[in-house]
């Protein structure tokens, strides 16, 4: 009995456990939801496909995706954006300033309320107030009305697919795009 618990208390018990942890961290829960129900997986990319038809850069709209899925921990999500920001020639330095684009010189003003509003969107339940007028009237200086409507689609359409892969546990790099 007292050679169990001073197991338990060795180093080695303690590392073996976190790779356990790991490991088991590092597989998915089930099959993508969105594959599983019929005609989800379509209907989630028919709405992908008509954000991105709505008149918002491409660009903007990897970044949108790229900076909710860094809030919301979705490391699928992390990868595939920045992987695509790069194959459409984007620089190191900005896919790297995304976490922090308010204290980067990187990013155009459009990209910063963009950025501003893929902020609030996401955390919505932060702050009783979660998109201020403020901030509202910011990004319509930069974007006219179906532009505006089709970024606050993108921000909702990114966190959903946030919150499916994150709560499957869905593996980055599982999938390959390039």
């Amino acid at each position: 009995m007292e050679r169990r618990a001073r197991d338990r208390s060795h180093p080695r018990s303690a590392i073996r456990q976190t790779i356990r942890r790991f490991e088991m961290t590092m597989r998915a829960r089930m099959k993508h939801p969105a594959m599983m129900v019929p005609d989800a997986m379509q209907a989630l990319q028919a709405l992908g496909a008509a954000i991105e038809r709505a008149g918002v850069p491409r660009r903007t709209l990897e970044l949108v995706n790229l900076r909710a899925s860094q809030i919301n921990g979705c490391s699928f999500c992390v990868e595939m954006h920045s992987r695509a920001l790069k194959r459409s020639e984007e620089k190191d330095e900005r896919i790297f300033a995304v976490a922090a684009w308010r204290e980067s010189p990187h990013f155009t003003p459009a990209e910063r309320a963009a950025l501003a509003l893929t902020e609030a969107i996401t955390r919505v339940a932060d702050r009783a107030d979660p998109v201020p007028d403020e901030l509202w009237r910011e990004v319509t200086h930069h974007f006219d009305e179906p532009a505006l409507a089709a970024l606050v689609l993108g921000i909702s359409n990114v966190n959903t697919w946030n919150r499916l892969n994150v709560a499957t546990r869905q593996i980055a790099g599982s999938i390959r795009t390039d």
